[in-house]
Order: C-alpha cells, then sequence, then structure tokens
C-alpha cells in the first residue's frame, strides 16, 4: 500500500501567489514521498527483505509520524482552498456551535489571536463531538501536540514554507488574512458534520 500525492482544485488565491502554492505542493510532496519510502522499509524489514539495525528501525518508526502527520495535515490545508471562498453558513449546526462558543467573538478572529502566538507550528481547530464542542490550539509540530482522538476540522499552516515566497515573517498576519480571505468553510463545515 502506497499513499498517493493528491491533487487539489485550488483556484487563484487573493493575497496567496501561485508560486506559493507551487512550492507548498512541493513540500507536501516530500512528506507523500518519505511517508511511503519509511512503510517501504519497514515492510521489508518485515518480510526479511532487509536488514536493519534495531535502532535504525526505531528511528524509521519514529521518523513516520513526522512523515504522516506533514503529508496530513497539508491535505486538510490544501483542500481547505477548494471551491473558492464560502463563509460559514450562520444558522448550520456548525454555525451555531461557532456563535455558541465564541459569543461576540467570531472563530476567525480567535484563531487568529492563537496563531499570533510566538513560534512556528500549526493552528488547529478540532471538533469534539462527546463534548459537543470545539478546541483551538497551537500545534508546534505537527507530530506532537495533536488532541489524541479528536477530528481535525481546520487546518492553519504557519511554518514560514506557507508563506516565505510572499511574505517576510513579520508579515505573518498579511498571510493569515490571506488565508481567511480565500478558505471554503464550506469543507470545514463537511468535515465538523462527518465527525459526529
Amino acid at each position: 500500500m502506497t499513499y498517493p500525492t493528491k491533487s487539489f482544485n485550488i483556484s487563484a488565491l487573493n493575497g496567496i501567489s501561485e508560486k506559493q502554492v507551487k512550492v507548498h505542493l512541493a513540500l507536501y510532496e516530500g512528506y507523500v514521498k518519505h511517508t511511503n519510502f519509511i512503510m517501504e522499509k519497514l515492510a521489508a524489514v518485515r518480510s526479511g527483505q532487509l536488514e536493519l539495525d534495531p535502532y535504525m528501525v526505531s528511528e524509521l518508526r519514529r521518523r513516520f509520524a513526522f512523515e504522516f502527520d506533514g503529508m496530513r495535515m497539508h491535505e486538510y490545508y490544501f483542500s481547505q482552498f477548494e471551491g473558492g471562498s464560502v463563509p460559514i453558513v450562520a444558522d448550520s449546526t456548525f454555525g451555531r456551535l461557532v456563535a455558541e462558543k465564541y459569543g461576540n467573538q467570531d472563530i476567525i478572529t480567535h484563531i487568529k489571536e492563537v496563531a499570533g502566538s510566538r513560534g512556528i507550528g500549526w493552528v488547529v481547530v478540532y471538533a469534539d463531538p462527546s463534548a459537543h464542542t470545539l478546541h483551538t490550539v497551537f500545534v508546534n509540530d505537527h507530530e506532537l501536540g495533536q488532541l489524541s482522538g479528536l477530528p481535525i476540522i481546520l487546518a492553519l499552516d504557519l511554518w514560514e514554507h506557507a508563506f516565505m515566497v510572499d511574505y517576510v515573517p513579520a508579515e505573518k498576519k498579511n498571510y493569515i488574512d490571506a488565508f481567511f480571505s480565500n478558505i471554503n468553510w464550506g469543507v470545514v463545515e463537511k468535515r465538523f458534520e462527518e465527525a459526529k
């Protein structure tokens, strides 16, 4: 079994250049390639076709989470741009939960506050179906700090590779604004609905 490199139907984005998207997609393709590479090597070890020192095998297993989560987080990220900018439907189940949770402060303002945390990483919004709530978390490394068992409904990449073609680090806020001007909240709402 190998993971395919997914294609994303992304139209021209407001504030995020085509060159930036291409550079970022190439990074995603590297995660897919290395996820498959590690799986291939570990399968060869299990079948006896490849002999590796146990230390090397354990390091491949540790590295797998980095490559796999990098692959998957970027798939969440890029698919949010498909279909163009679509607002939150206020009277949907998701829209009502957002209004209930954030009150006068909308979810975008809240996510931007979390994204303003110093450092590189991700802002991830999770659905928690058992508690009927949302959690917005700053995750430094995509393979560490995820909320166990909770479905991801929104992923905002804050590593410099996501914006350095268009913005310098001091302009990260401009990139975040561009991200939200392009997001398809319908994709986020669908993820939320599927998380039930």
